[in-house]
């Protein structure tokens, strides 16, 4: 099984989230759509979302790249 992440290219962290490549893609890329969703929302995100936001405003500024390993 293949599982994808985000990883800081400025400082080496790793966070790996429960979905493939291309969703964790989607959610590097769309990152402001998302963020909208979230707003309008009054279910919340799914979780892989909040965690993979979370990591992305840990590293504001920093180069945050996806990976992915079998």
């Amino acid at each position: 099984m293949q599982r994808a992440g985000l990883v800081c290219e400025d400082c080496g962290e790793v966070h790996w989230i429960s979905q493939g490549t291309t969703n964790v893609r989607w959610l590097r890329d769309r990152e402001h759509i998302v963020r909208e969703v979230e707003q309008h929302s009054s279910s919340g995100l799914d979780t892989w979302m909040n965690e993979g936001l979370r990591f992305i405003d840990e590293h504001r500024g920093h180069s945050v790249v996806v990976v992915s390993e079998k």
